[in-house]
């Protein structure tokens, strides 16, 4: 292979990352923790709910939700295909909670020994390094590895609510900084609470499901795009997308294009504004391959891994074809030795 070949995309890469792009975290990036993806938390849920304690109406619908995932249907379409009842909804998010936090918790205390744990760490401190006074991060997981990456590197982050032990909602404007990352985690996270009165309230690392608390996590299913009007995940979505419209880059890692909330308007950017993005994934999604084949995204580069760890297929749309490269491109860690 040419090595002008391989030049010509990582300048290209380096020329996108240039533009301070908006980072879009999807499930790949929280994969790479080990964290629970769909599959697992399917399999959780039918071995965690107890069936005995359902409402007979609630048990024909739950029968056919776990018929679907024993048949390999993927859970965001088991939950769509099977609307839960209100209290089984509700009994979805506690044990999805229940699977997500301790291992939450896992990755942050294995981060403390390293200060190297968290690449993405390293690429908001090298990108805060440049003329940019804030960087966007859009997010649809509800762990808290953006906010442990902004900690390990001491950098200032807002997440829709004020900082300590218990936070509330607060507007941006409470954390003035001159270097500040934004977190906008559309479907919640697992330190956000309603509590018996309405109020939603953040509380820092807690162990145990608080007493009168319900998560503010939005699960898979038909209720998923209703529970996203409500606060806060209405006015998170509403900054989401500003970032995206106010910024001609993006880079996603581990996101597999499958989210509406987030899916038009990056679509439209990229093929009305010929907007720049970068993909790192381990391996392109269905979603994602059409998103790259459409013919209509005119300024992309893909890195996904090839047969090993430290083999990367890079697809760009200033090469004629892809290339492979025997290094590692496609992990964050590896992309880090392109740009720094």
């Amino acid at each position: 292979m040419p090595e002008s070949e391989i030049d010509k995309a990582l300048i290209q890469a380096q020329k996108y990352y240039g533009l301070t792009p908006v980072i879009l975290l999807g499930s790949g990036a929280s994969a790479a923790f080990e964290m629970a993806g769909m599959w697992q938390l399917g399999q959780h849920l039918i071995e965690s709910i107890d069936r005995s304690k359902l409402e007979d109406s609630e048990k024909t619908v739950w029968d056919k939700f776990c018929e679907d995932l024993n048949n390999k249907v993927d859970l965001e379409t088991a939950l769509t295909n099977n609307r839960l009842s209100a209290p089984l909804t509700k009994e979805v998010i506690f044990q999805t909670w229940n699977l997500l936090n301790p291992q939450d918790h896992i990755v942050f205390k294995n981060s403390l020994s390293d200060q190297n744990y968290f690449p993405l760490g390293k690429l908001l401190k090298h990108l805060l390094r440049s003329t940019a006074r804030k960087i966007d991060i859009i997010t649809t997981n509800y762990d808290r590895l953006a906010e442990y990456s902004c900690e390990q590197e001491s950098l200032y982050y807002y997440t829709g609510f004020s900082q300590g032990y218990r936070g509330y909602e607060e507007n941006p404007e409470t954390i003035n900084t001159t270097r500040k990352v934004n977190i906008w985690k559309v479907h919640g996270s697992l330190g956000w609470f309603k509590n018996d009165t309405s109020i939603n309230i953040s509380i820092s690392n807690t162990n145990d499901l608080p007493s009168g608390l319900t998560p503010l996590i939005v699960t898979p299913g038909l209720d998923k795009y209703e529970r996203a009007t409500r606060e806060p995940y209405r006015t998170l979505i509403s900054q989401a997308d500003r970032a995206l419209t106010n910024s001609n880059a993006y880079l996603c890692i581990g996101y597999g294009f499958n989210d509406v909330h987030i899916q038009e308007k990056l679509i439209n950017k990229c093929t009305r504004d010929n907007s720049k993005i970068i993909i790192l994934t381990r391996t392109l999604t269905e979603s994602a391959s059409n998103f790259l084949n459409s013919g209509e995204i005119h300024n992309h580069i893909a890195f996904t891994r090839g047969e090993s760890d430290n083999e990367t297929i890079i697809r760009s749309s200033e090469l004629q074809a892809p290339i492979t490269v025997n290094e590692n491109y496609w992990s964050l860690a590896g992309f880090l030795r392109i740009i720094m």
